[in-house]
């Protein structure tokens, strides 16, 4: 791999946000298309993938809308069978389910965040894998991009929550901790091709969706005393993107404010 002199500079590479369209992925795919990527946004919702892929480009950047279903492997092998362009970095957001805690799940709460979080993750890697041994080849490496959470390494607090139902779920974390490890694993399968994977935890990133009172709950328990916020997500994500990593693989990069630091 040759210096860049702009480590962190994405021209001529091309990246696919799963999940773009969500609260944390519009930030990840601006964040990326500002480094000079062209961003494929993806979302199952043409509608949304178009409206974030055209408000990119009213900001002098480039995306183009990237619309199939992760959860649906026949969805993933049309488009890629369709896509006549380049990819180079991939980065696994998307996520959708509800709440719980262990006496309140069932089976399929498990078998379908996994399904969403872990398989969907593998079955883009494999039918992606020739464009990104292309991109080896064209630029020096590729790089897959899991967006675990810091659930996937500790428990939530319970107590925080009003009741049951709206509680950090186990099948969430474990399904993100199961992607941790998928990240391990693919580091080192394809390292020695330079195709690099690494895993980004997120901590506290609330929504506007949450209360006041839950915010302060969850700023209470960070060392920095404060929640993340959704723009806080470009650096790392840039950073894993780009040749500035080029030696970090099979990490789990934790963006949690030191939660996980007590």
């Amino acid at each position: 791999m040759t210096r860049n002199s702009n480590a962190f500079e994405l021209k001529r590479m091309t990246v696919l946000v799963t999940g773009a369209t969500g609260y944390l992925g519009k930030d990840i795919s601006i964040g990326l298309a500002e480094a000079g990527a062209h961003v494929l946004v993806n979302s199952r919702d043409i509608n949304k993938a178009t409206a974030l892929s055209n408000l990119i480009k009213r900001m002098g950047l480039s995306a183009e809308s990237a619309c199939f279903d992760i959860s649906d492997s026949k969805s993933i092998k049309t488009f890629f069978e369709e896509y006549k362009g380049e990819l180079s970095i991939i980065v696994n957001n998307a996520y959708n389910g509800k709440g719980g805690t262990i006496e309140h799940s069932d089976e399929l709460d498990f078998s379908n965040s996994y399904h969403l979080v872990v398989s969907a993750a593998n079955n883009i890697f494999q039918a992606s894998l020739p464009l990104l041994r292309k991109s080896v080849n064209s630029i020096g490496y590729s790089s897959i991009i899991n967006i675990s959470s810091m659930y996937g390494t500790v428990s939530p607090d319970l107590g925080m929550y009003k009741d049951p139902l709206s509680s950090n779920p186990p099948f969430y974390g474990a399904a993100k901790a199961a992607l941790i490890q998928w990240s391990k694993y693919g580091a080192c399968e394809f390292g020695h091709e330079g195709i690099r994977f690494n895993c980004i935890s997120p901590g506290p990133f609330p929504n506007t969706q949450n209360s006041p009172e839950f915010i302060s709950k969850l700023a209470a328990k960070v060392p920095m005393s404060r929640v993340g916020k959704s723009y806080e997500m470009k650096g790392p994500v840039v950073f894993l993107a780009s040749s500035a990593s080029s030696f970090v693989n099979g990490t789990n990069l934790k963006v949690d404010g030191g939660w996980t630091a007590w």
